[in-house]
C-alpha cells in the first residue's frame, strides 16, 4: 500500500477523467493520480474511431456550452487525441496506465483504491469515469461456449481478411461495421429496416460504404440462433436464411458495469445508471461520477469535460485551497 495520500484519484482515462485531472491541477490541486487500465488515455477513441474520423463537440446534436478551461472544438480523431496528450503532459498529471481498479473501500476519511496488480492508492476523493461498455448487452438466444473466441462485443480481436457479421442498430454497430469493412468482408445486421438511432455523420459514411459495395446489410431481419460449424459461426435468420461467418460482433448496447460500481460503494438506479447529485457526487460522499456512464444512450465529450470541471471545482472548495 502506498503511504502517499492523494487529494484525488481518478479511475478512467477518457475525457471525463482527463478533465477532472486537468481542471483540478489548474485550480491548484496538486496531488492527483489518474488510473487507466489501457495502455494509454482515451482507449475508446484510439481503438474504435476510424483514422481521421470527424469528432464533433455537439455529439448527436447535443448542444453543450463548455464551462472549463479545456478548449475542445470540432476536429478529428487525431486532433482530439493530440489535445488530450497536451493537456496531460502540460499539467504534469501522475498517470498510471495498465492499471485496472478492482474495488474501492473507505477507511475513516480516506478511500482505498485497490488495483488488480496489488497496488493500493489512498485518496481523499475519487472520480470514476470509466464509460458504460464494461458490461455489454447480450442476445436472448444461447451463445455456444465453443465459439467464445469468435463471438465478440468489440473489434479488439479482429485480424483482417475475415467474414464478419456485425449485429446492432446504433452508432457503435455502424462504426464497427465501416471500420472493419476496409480490411474484411463485413455484413451489418439490424432487426429493423432502417437505422433510427445513428447520427448524421455515421449515416453519411454508412451510405457511402453501401453505395461503393464495401459493406453488405441484412436489415429488417432478426437472428433466431447461432451454432458452431467447425469453429465458425452458423447464423440462422428469421427469414429462413442461414450463413456462416468467421466472426460475429454484437453491438446491441451496454449498461453501466453494475458489479464494479457496487464494489466501489456506488448505488445505481433500476437501469444500472449511477445515482448522483447536482455536483456529480454519488451516493457515497466523496466519490464522483463523470462521463457517458451517466447517460442511457451515450454522452458527448463536451458533457464529460463539463463533468470534470464541476467536480474539480467542488473538490477544490472541500479541500479549502
Amino acid at each position: 500500500m502506498s503511504k502517499k495520500i492523494y487529494d484525488i484519484v481518478i479511475v478512467g482515462g477518457g475525457p471525463g477523467g482527463i478533465a477532472s485531472a486537468v481542471e483540478g491541477m489548474i485550480l491548484g490541486i496538486k496531488n492527483i493520480a489518474l488510473l487507466e487500465k489501457g495502455e494509454n488515455h482515451s482507449t475508446t477513441i484510439r481503438q474504435f474511431y476510424k483514422d481521421h474520423k470527424r469528432v464533433d463537440k455537439d455529439y448527436r446534436g447535443q448542444k453543450v456550452h463548455l464551462s472549463g478551461h479545456i478548449f475542445f472544438a470540432d476536429g478529428t480523431k487525431e486532433t482530439t487525441l493530440d489535445l488530450f496528450d497536451e493537456m496531460l503532459r502540460g499539467n504534469h498529471i501522475d498517470s498510471y496506465f495498465k492499471t485496472e481498479v478492482e474495488k474501492i473501500t473507505k477507511n475513516e476519511d480516506i478511500f482505498e483504491v485497490y488495483t488488480t496488480n496489488g497496488v493500493i492508492f489512498l485518496s481523499r476523493f475519487v472520480v470514476i469515469s470509466i464509460g458504460k461498455m464494461g458490461q455489454p448487452n447480450k442476445p436472448s438466444y444461447a451463445l455456444p461456449f465453443s465459439l467464445k473466441e469468435v463471438i465478440n462485443f468489440n473489434v479488439a480481436s479482429c485480424k483482417g481478411d475475415e467474414k464478419i457479421l456485425v449485429v446492432g442498430g446504433g452508432n457503435s454497430a455502424v462504426e464497427y461495421a465501416y471500420f472493419l469493412a476496409d480490411n474484411n468482408n463485413v455484413t451489418i445486421n439490424y432487426r429493423k429496416k432502417v437505422f433510427s438511432r445513428v447520427n448524421e455523420i455515421n449515416t453519411k459514411i454508412l451510405d457511402e460504404y453501401f453505395a461503393q459495395n464495401k459493406l453488405k446489410s441484412k436489415l429488417g431481419i432478426d437472428i433466431l440462433s447461432i451454432e458452431d460449424s467447425n469453429k465458425k459461426v452458423l447464423v440462422h435468420f428469421d427469414n429462413g436464411d442461414e450463413e456462416i461467418y468467421d466472426r460475429i460482433i454484437y453491438a446491441i448496447g451496454g449498461v453501466a458495469p453494475v458489479d464494479f460500481l457496487k464494489k466501489c460503494l456506488v448505488s445505481v438506479d433500476e437501469d444500472g445508471v449511477p445515482i448522483v447529485d447536482e455536483m456529480q457526487q454519488s451516493s457515497m460522499k466523496g466519490i464522483f461520477i463523470a462521463g457517458d456512464i451517466l447517460f442511457k444512450s451515450g454522452g458527448s465529450i463536451a458533457a464529460a469535460l463539463n463533468h470534470g470541471f464541476a467536480i474539480s471545482q467542488y473538490i477544490h472548495k472541500q479541500l479549502g485551497l
